[in-house]
């Protein structure tokens, strides 16, 4: 069985991609000190470009020294970063005609940092940093706006197919779209038009920077799973706001850390059957009569291809990211094109996250294996 519809090119904008596998953005905690790009995580990019994705989302880009998630997250928020994220830029571009783009970011509420106290629309606790962020003045909102662009601009000087901003899990563009975290009354709260300006803004700020063949995505927040939070009928309202806006792309996630620490539903937590996969495909087939000429980038818990060539088949989709089944197999596009059809072997464990916040990430269930593996070898030889 060939999988005709996921390996068949695709585009957002008009960048046009050779599959519909997109890699989705992953922190990975191995930049060196302070954010800058070195081998190490050179190394990463150029094992899924090797791999066969089509299209590479990278970790959370931070555009402010106060956003950054932790001194090991890459950033672009001075041009000392461009030597490091150009040099990453190419190594990717060696590997047939893979595209890459960078995420933009920054930490929002959910920022604990030693130097900054963590901002965000609107002071509300934040139960996982156990700290309140300050409120920005209006003034504040319009001068990280511009970080946004310039670390855009930035990125498409590196040499970038294109951008995606980073709107949801709870991090600081997503506050604003939240009831739960914005409660402010300016131009930037209230109503769904208001709570959406600051993506439009971005967007504005870096199309007229760069023009219009330089695409710019968002990966969005479309539910919250908390008490009082964005629910997806309101988020269907973004989305329209955002695909009238010119957004190219848009990749519908949800969840984050009030969910998790609040034990509520948070579907990525737990992948245990295949009834538990593509735990995001409702929310794209509500979206998708609304994308226009937008693409839409279905994630979430996604691992057999088989199933994943029919949700590009009937059009509920236009591509398919994964990020954790890449942890584990960086070469997944090339297995399944290669005609192996068995399901991504990642275990959906999520021991990967807990690796992340202290080390640099890895698999934790395929470096067990591979110790295994090593130790039997080295038990054959002695005997």
């Amino acid at each position: 069985m060939e999988l005709e519809n996921l390996f068949s090119p695709g585009k957002i904008g008009n960048v046009q991609i050779k599959n519909r596998l997109v890699r989705s953005a992953t922190h990975e905690r191995s930049s060196e000190k302070y954010g800058y790009v070195g081998d190490a995580h050179v190394k990463i990019y150029t094992d899924l470009a090797e791999g066969g994705v089509g299209l590479i989302v990278t970790g959370f880009t931070a555009v402010d020294p106060g956003g950054h998630g932790s001194p090991f997250q890459v950033a672009l928020f001075d041009d000392s970063f461009t030597v490091g994220q150009k040099k990453l830029v190419d190594a990717v571009h060696e590997y047939s005609d893979v595209k890459i783009a960078t995420q933009l970011g920054h930490t929002g509420r959910l920022g604990k940092h030693a130097k900054y106290q963590p901002v965000a629309p609107s002071p509300v606790y934040a139960k996982s940093t156990k700290l309140t962020p300050r409120e920005l003045k209006t003034e504040e909102v319009k001068e990280l706006i511009k970080k946004f662009i310039e670390a855009g601009c930035r990125a498409y000087e590196c040499g970038y197919d294109m951008v995606q901003l980073h709107g949801a899990h709870g991090y600081f563009l997503s506050n604003f779209l939240s009831p739960f975290s914005n409660k402010r009354t300016d131009e930037f709260g209230g109503s769904v038009e208001n709570k959406s300006r600051i993506f439009i803004d971005i967007y504005n700020g870096i199309r007229d920077e760069v023009g219009k063949n330089f695409p710019i995505m968002v990966k969005l927040q479309t539910q919250d799973f908390i008490p009082e939070g964005l629910e997806l009928e309101e988020a269907i309202k973004i989305v329209k706001i955002l695909v009238d806006a010119g957004f190219d792309a848009i990749e519908p996630s949800g969840g984050g850390a009030e969910a998790m620490g609040a034990r509520m539903q948070y579907p990525s937590l737990v992948v245990k059957k295949p009834e538990d996969e593509n735990y995001f495909l409702p929310t794209a087939i509500q979206m998708k009569p609304h994308m226009k000429d937008s693409a839409l980038i279905l994630i979430g818990g996604i691992k057999n291809p088989i199933l994943a060539d029919k949700i590009i088949k009937d059009k509920n989709a236009d591509f398919i990211a994964m990020s954790r089944p890449l942890i584990y197999e960086p070469d997944l596009p090339n297995r399944w094109k290669n005609g192996d059809l068995s399901p991504a072997k990642c275990k959906s464990c999520n021991s990967c996250y807990w690796v992340m916040l202290s080390e640099p990430l890895y698999c934790v269930v395929k470096k067990k294996r591979l110790r295994r593996e090593q130790k039997l070898r080295q038990k054959e030889e002695t005997n």
